[in-house]
């Protein structure tokens, strides 16, 4: 909290406006649920942390042990949570407020302090959350030995004859055996359906000779995986090896472009060009990864135009892929934790084009 409000005045913000998600939860341990019924953190660049929270969700707050960080406000249905907010805000006039909030509660402190100005949190301050402590990067690196341990568990397990749908319910089930409390989406995109980065699963059969892309993440403990992988059913063709031994060779070039210092894009540029090189520049049409943490997707962005420099502690994913749209598709994933000297990888499951039956 103090590091927040000290980050808040360097930029000169006159308070973090935070909701329920992983910015609460991070600062206070209240894993408030979101409501259409306003909760608030008040974090000011000066001054004492207030949460306002509907009354009957205070004793929930006080049992997580918010009221030792900040003073608790309530407020009961019918009276206005807006005009106890703006009391606990005070004067001020740049605010940054979660982008996640929800339009209802950004538009009623909008009418609770017509002069205030707002701009989103991952905007105004990306290194909140960004820079990971010893003990979240445990977390993450437990996350990524969970998955690792239901990736090699799957490959165990025929795919030729059957759906995706089957697959993917077998690859949910083995994460949570294998250590994740909740799984956020489970990919299983074969043949063509491999081309589509955000392809889930379907009712497609599949057969010898399919690629297969395998994208899948949740949650330890609070801390996300985030993992892709891809496999052969058989003998998928010189092409779909060709084109995987490139996407390794781009995560490798990404991998070994990460260190202190480093603008986030030069990452980016340094998978896309082994890529482009290849001939298949046009064929990756994503940005090459994304910050994971407490959610899945947050700072720092791989991705050109971004210039924030890598820091020490920051975790992300590095993900170049190749999509041949009506045919299949390569991504590799990895998460990485950026290092002193460079970077090391979370993940330790094979990177190569595993052959299933």
């Amino acid at each position: 909290m103090q590091q927040a409000a000290a980050l808040a005045a360097e930029h000169e913000l006159d308070a973090l406006l935070l909701m329920p998600g992983a910015d609460l939860l991070r600062l206070t341990g209240y894993d408030a649920m979101p409501l259409e019924r306003l909760t608030l953190l008040v974090v000011p660049a000066s001054g004492s942390p207030s949460l306002v929270v509907p009354g009957f969700e205070r004793p929930l707050a006080e049992e997580a042990g918010v009221g030792a960080l900040a003073e608790i406000e309530s407020w009961n249905d019918g009276e206005d949570p807006y005009a106890l907010a703006a009391r606990m805000i005070g004067p001020g006039r740049r605010f940054a407020i979660a982008s996640q909030a929800w339009a209802s509660h950004l538009l009623g402190l909008q009418r609770a302090l017509p002069d205030a100005g707002f701009v989103p949190t991952e905007e105004a301050l990306p290194l909140l959350r960004a820079v990971k402590d010893a003990a979240e990067l445990d977390l993450l690196q437990a996350a990524a030995r969970s998955a690792d341990a239901a990736y090699g568990e799957l490959l165990r397990r025929p795919f030729g004859g059957r759906t995706e749908d089957e697959v993917a319910a077998d690859l949910d089930a083995a994460l949570r055996r294998n250590g994740h409390q909740s799984v956020d989406f489970v990919t299983v995109g074969s043949g063509a359906n491999g081309a589509s980065p955000h392809h889930a699963h379907g009712p497609r059969s599949m057969s010898a000779g399919d690629a297969v892309v395998l994208d899948f993440g949740g949650l330890v403990h609070g801390y996300a995986s985030d993992t892709t992988r891809v496999v052969s059913i058989g003998d998928a063709g010189a092409e779909v090896a060709e084109v995987h031994e490139i996407v390794c060779r781009a995560q490798q070039a990404a991998f070994e472009a990460v260190r202190p210092g480093v603008p986030c894009q030069e990452v980016d540029r340094a998978a896309r060009r082994v890529i482009a090189d290849a001939g298949y520049g046009a064929n990756f049409t994503h940005r090459t990864g994304h910050g994971v943490g407490m959610t899945i997707h947050e700072p720092p962005y791989i991705v050109e135009g971004e210039q924030m420099p890598l820091a020490e502690g920051m975790c992300f994913s590095v993900e170049p892929g190749i999509y041949l749209a009506g045919r299949f598709g390569v991504r590799i994933e990895d998460l990485v934790v950026v290092t002193p000297q460079g970077c090391r990888r979370l993940q330790c499951a094979p990177r190569d084009l595993a052959v299933v039956s």
